[in-house]
């Protein structure tokens, strides 16, 4: 084929695979997934404009994700459990780094795969990447490794709660503390039961809030070293998107009114798609040097603090030292 025609059909099977995840029928992993195979398998006709776009789009799908958000909802699921998720979120963080430290995996992964875990996985990650300029391949790294996971709990988590009799309530609070991404939250604890839904969904939308603390933060702390260090002249943006993010879950709980309100959930699946377009682009630039680049150490750092959080909440659940 000529090189001419061969490029051609690059660009046409992007363009086909940014509308396939646009359209609604593709969920995140698989995104992330189509996109690693094409930046696997061919030269990425748009890296650059690809890499260009990605941060804003990130960005954009983060605030319009917070039209998904039912702010009174949050704050009683959230009452009730705010020192469980503030306990949880800080030993996540502080055992995630020391993993990070002890597979070497790279500063900024190492942190974002650490927030995945204790937060709320890919939204998490999308709102973290921004402010520490994280790169395509250290994006990818970190929400393949949450994504991985994710699909994993979703299969084990149901029979594990069966066998060891779980009550829905139980269930719906294991599910929201110990599975990273809401969407497997949802999942896990509808199959599980009507009650479990309920608790699972509403504790992990409460979970979710830290992103603003986190991020906020994060550029504080980052700022404050390029203060300090030779880094003084480089520029640190707060992320304003996640001001925001909270204005928009504000307006969705409290201005129910006037004909913009009846846009807020298309706005909140706008938000979603974008997620899910955003992965697709993070997977095209990716390569074989950089799979390799990688290694291991990601993965076993997820894995490892995923069974570890995923284990204690379990037994201290099971053993009523934390319920709602």
């Amino acid at each position: 084929m000529p090189a001419a025609a061969q490029l051609a059909n690059t660009k046409h099977v992007f363009f086909v695979g940014i509308i396939l995840c646009a359209s609604g029928y593709v969920s995140p992993p698989v995104a992330l997934v189509l996109g690693l195979v094409y930046g696997l398998s061919v030269v990425h006709p748009f890296a650059a404009e690809t890499r260009s776009f990605i941060k804003l789009l990130l960005q954009a799908s983060v605030v319009l994700l917070g039209f998904a958000m039912n702010l009174q909802q949050v704050v009683r699921a959230g009452s009730s459990g705010f020192l469980y998720t503030a306990v949880g979120i800080t030993f996540s963080l502080l055992v995630g780094t020391g993993l990070a430290m002890l597979f070497k995996v790279g500063g900024k992964p190492g942190l974002l795969i650490s927030a995945g875990t204790a937060i709320c996985g890919g939204s998490a990650i999308a709102a973290l990447a921004p402010v520490l300029a994280a790169n395509d391949e250290e994006i990818a790294i970190a929400m393949g490794t949450i994504f991985v996971l994710n699909s994993i709990a979703l299969l084990l988590f149901p029979p594990i709660g069966h066998a060891l009799r779980l009550s829905q309530q139980q269930f719906g609070l294991w599910a929201a503390l110990a599975i990273h991404d809401t969407s497997s939250v949802v999942g896990a604890s509808a199959k599980y039961g009507a009650e479990a839904l309920v608790v699972g969904t509403t504790v992990k939308l409460a979970r979710a809030l830290w992103i603003v603390p986190l991020t906020l933060a994060t550029a504080a702390v980052i700022r404050r070293r390029a203060a300090r260090g030779a880094a003084a002249s480089v520029k640190i943006q707060w992320p304003w998107f996640i001001g925001l993010f909270v204005l928009a879950a504000v307006a969705n709980t409290y201005a129910k009114a006037g004909p913009l309100a009846e846009l807020y959930p298309a706005l909140g699946r706008l938000g979603r798609l974008g997620l899910t377009v955003t992965l697709f682009l993070i997977g095209t630039g990716i390569n074989r040097a950089t799979i390799r680049k990688v290694g291991l150490g990601p993965m076993l750092q997820g894995v490892v603090l995923w069974l570890i959080v995923g284990s204690l909440t379990l037994a201290a659940i099971h053993a009523g030292w934390v319920h709602l």
